[in-house]
């Protein structure tokens, strides 16, 4: 047996003991036909732009982050083979899914009515099962609405105001590495300093104004002024 297969057999066993890795689902890339088309259409749901970037006719990328949401969406040129529209069965999860509906649709977004499925676990494909309305007695997970974009990828709005054991998710602000925080920081200290130019001086309760900041913007809030 080689050195290398040892050392190899070796990692396996030390990995298949030690703690889970870290795991964070972040981006979803999405199909698009026509790029600003594209665009248009997620910065009118109010979701933040995160980037925008063009190496050419054939090499263009721009993502978006619906607020509150840690997984961001990508889209483009030349980033991805799959066909337009050919994304179905996206789920943003949302504590009051009639006050959602109502912003997107103020927003000129078409979203469908609120509806639930009578099998109470996940709704069936093709609207088998699916019954209109809220769902009667607001279980958590259970009520739905839908919106599409213009290519025809598909969203589902999901109801859920008791979270399964173990999907908790922190209110405050997180960051995944010292870099993400400091960029962060930087970002919020570009603003605080708009912020001293507004008020005409200086703002001794900074910390509490960053603080604000850096948990607004990650909510996907409106920013401190």
């Amino acid at each position: 047996m080689s050195e290398t297969r040892v050392r190899t057999d070796a990692a396996i066993a030390a990995s298949s003991t030690a703690a889970p890795a870290d795991m964070k689902f972040e981006v979803v890339v999405i199909p698009v036909s026509d790029v600003d088309r594209a665009k248009n259409f997620y910065a009118s749901l109010g979701w933040r732009l995160d980037l925008e970037y063009a190496a050419g006719s054939q090499y263009r990328v721009i993502q978006f982050t619906p607020p509150g949401s840690g997984c961001s969406i990508i889209f483009g040129t030349g980033i991805t083979p799959a066909a337009p529209g050919s994304v179905q069965g996206l789920h943003l999860i949302v504590s009051d899914i009639e006050a959602a509906r109502a912003q997107l649709l103020a927003r000129g977004i078409k979203v469908s009515e609120p509806f639930y499925d009578i099998g109470k676990i996940f709704h069936h494909l093709n609207g088998e099962g699916v019954m209109t309305g809220l769902h009667p007695q607001r279980t958590s997970y259970a009520t739905y609405a839908s919106f599409s974009d213009p290519d025809g990828n598909g969203w589902f709005f999901q109801e859920v105001t008791a979270r399964l054991p173990g999907h908790a998710v922190a209110p405050e602000a997180q960051f995944s590495s010292t870099t993400e925080l400091a960029r962060a920081i930087r970002r919020a200290a570009n603003a605080h300093g708009e912020h001293q130019k507004r008020i005409g001086k200086e703002d001794d309760d900074w910390a509490s104004w960053y603080a604000e900041y850096l948990v607004k913007e990650q909510a996907g809030e409106a920013l401190p002024s």
